[in-house]
């Protein structure tokens, strides 16, 4: 059986300290997304980093991140959640730490691996501790404030970092997580630990295989990039993730009860299509917070300063509307709010067509706000719609494989735009004369926020029809989002926002 919380966990004066702890640790993740994707053009050319060798300063990251929160959420249910959530902040704190100074591209990419991992504890344990010491309207304002919270970190990231880069450099970006951690550790020791210790062994065999699976993937994008798609290397690195991803999917289901992604679960509806709404709400959102700022760097010329002022018709939706979609989502439904979420990210991205480099800050507010308008609604509800679905002794594992559904989507989008964004890009510079090889590497450097100026013109438009592109994939995946999720969500099916 669980450890029963603490009598003042359950009234006012606990509750508080909790969501606190909670919160001051989450919005240091996606800052650590958004932040270092701006900090990136800054770094690769004061690291003489390659292409590739950049690009892995974000994977590296992203591939823990997302192969890890089923792992930490079921020892958190294990050995304690708390304990697993200040670990988790350590972790993020004293590699970000690392990373500001570390000498080459190399140290900074295994950092941010080891970062990844205490990421992906805080994740899955956050969310489990609010599970577990909240019930009712409470849970839902914890969760809207947690969603908050992890709007807070998309939104001032893109800002924030521009401004530390040009008046500090790249290096005062990870300092600042470094710093943050300090409190979001001192905060964290006042929340209540909980456990269940009725858990199987820990699932090696899944971990191993979906690491190593969503691993081969992203290495297959990253030389795609630069190699081609249809080059054996690429090729053999696609089949070797389908093939671990097979393996992973066979693991888990002879292993049943003591296998760490609990199939049973997607047998209904409503958690099926609560854990697949990463896929088709946050994608694309994650995708223009990466690679918008390095597009308007590069091809658009503006500063790192200006490029996080202009993505605030995105970002700033995402801070303000999650406590008011839990309010919504009580008053109307889950299944309303998701549904329109993901039409409304379905209509920032078919705007997407009209975005040009050196359009004004009105142009690129049009696609931009009705993207953060329906990724903040559907931050305010998706948590909390995931670990209501579930006994609340097994809130880790259900954080675990919702949020391993959410960061697996935006690692494998992070990694697959930069290979798409390149791809489309070195086409274009094909069809103005140049060769295959510097095509690729001009191209490459375009999406890391660095454009030659001899070959600007055609950077700019090459790089700009391939957002095009990009929008109406996107457009195409989320109106395919929201039918399933208005038809799974069925009113008698609707997972209690309350």
């Amino acid at each position: 059986m669980p450890i029963p919380s603490r009598p003042s966990d359950s009234d006012g004066r606990g509750f508080w300290p909790t969501v606190v702890a909670v919160a001051s640790a989450s919005v240091m993740l996606p800052f650590s997304v958004t932040g270092a994707a701006v900090a990136l053009p800054s770094m690769t050319a004061h690291l003489g980093s390659s292409v590739g060798t950049g690009q892995w300063m974000l994977n590296a990251f992203n591939i823990t991140f997302a192969a890890l929160p089923l792992a930490a959420g079921s020892l958190a249910d294990r050995v304690g959640r708390r304990r697993v959530l200040l670990t988790g902040i350590a972790l993020v704190g004293a590699m970000s730490l690392l990373v500001a100074l570390a000498p080459s591209m190399a140290v900074v990419d295994a950092a941010r691996a080891v970062q990844g991992c205490g990421a992906a504890a805080v994740l899955a344990s956050g969310a489990a501790v609010l599970a577990h010491s909240t019930s009712g309207r409470r849970r839902q304002l914890a969760f809207g404030i947690l969603g908050t919270s992890f709007g807070s970190g998309l939104a001032i990231g893109p800002l924030v970092a521009g401004a530390l880069v040009e008046v500090a450099g790249w290096r005062s970006v990870f300092v600042l997580v470094a710093a943050m951690s300090v409190p979001a550790w001192l905060c964290a020791t006042r929340a209540p630990e909980s456990l269940n210790p009725d858990q199987p062994a820990l699932d090696l065999a899944g971990l191993v295989t979906f690491t190593a699976g969503l691993a081969c993937l992203s290495f297959a994008f990253v030389r795609a990039a630069t190699a081609g798609w249809a080059a054996p290397s690429t090729l053999l690195l696609l089949l070797a993730a389908l093939v671990l991803v097979a393996l992973f999917a066979v693991v888990e289901i002879r292993l049943a009860d003591r296998a760490m992604f609990d199939v049973r679960l997607f047998r209904r509806p409503e958690f099926l299509a609560v854990v697949c709404q990463p896929f088709t709400v946050t994608l694309g959102f994650v995708v223009l917070l990466v690679y918008l700022p390095a597009y308007l760097q590069g091809v658009g010329a503006r500063t790192t300063l200006a490029s996080g002022l202009l993505l605030l018709p995105m970002t700033a939706p995402v801070l303000v509307l999650p406590l008011l979609a839990g309010r919504l989502a009580a008053r109307t439904s889950v299944r309303t709010v998701l549904t329109c979420a993901s039409a409304l990210i379905v209509a920032g991205a078919l705007l997407l067509a009209t975005l040009h480099s050196n359009g004004s800050w009105l142009a690129l507010a049009l696609p931009l706000l009705p993207f953060g308008v329906g990724v903040g609604l559907a931050f305010g509800v998706m948590d909390n719609a995931a670990v209501s679905t579930v006994p609340v002794e097994n809130a880790g594992v259900a954080a675990g494989i919702f949020n391993t559904m959410r960061i697996t989507g935006e690692s494998v989008a992070v990694a697959g735009a930069a290979a798409w964004l390149t791809t489309l890009t070195a086409a274009q510079l094909r069809r103005s004369g140049l060769g295959a090889t510097p095509a690729a590497r001009l191209a490459g450097q375009a999406v890391q926020g660095q454009a030659a100026g001899t070959h600007h013109a055609a950077l700019a438009a090459g790089f700009s029809s391939a957002f095009h592109t990009l929008g109406f994939g996107l457009a195409a995946l989320s109106t395919v989002g929201a039918v399933l999720t208005y038809l799974a969500l069925a009113p008698q099916r609707v997972p209690s926002a309350r």
